[in-house]
């Protein structure tokens, strides 16, 4: 099983969440994020006065899905999230030993449906 993090705009996390959904994902975790890449950051206005943002609002998401779907969920992700422009965004994986629910007590790949 892996655990997948991604890093994507606020405005692409009803695309990603519908193709998650289509790629057999069952559940996710989202967490608003805020931080910098190569985007460096922007200068915004307000009331006429221009201010540096230094962190750009993102979402994060997490998954932890078996490994027979890992790539189809990164490609669902990444065709979801890419616009084409700096800040799209990052995706990382890792490896995850087990997944226990605790309302039932299974473990791994059952208790991930």
């Amino acid at each position: 099983m892996k655990e997948i993090n991604a890093i994507i705009q606020p405005i692409r996390l009803g695309p990603v969440r519908d193709a998650l959904s289509t790629a057999g994902v069952h559940g996710m975790t989202v967490s608003d994020a805020r931080g910098f890449g190569s985007q460096g950051g922007s200068i915004d206005t307000y009331r006429g006065i221009e201010y540096r943002v230094e962190y750009v609002p993102k979402i994060r998401i997490e998954v932890v899905v078996p490994d027979s779907i890992l790539d189809g969920v990164i490609e669902a992700i990444m065709g979801a999230a890419r616009t084409g422009n700096v800040g799209d965004g990052k995706i990382w994986v890792r490896d995850v030993s087990a997944v226990y629910r605790i309302r039932t007590g299974e473990r791994d790949e059952v208790a991930l449906s």
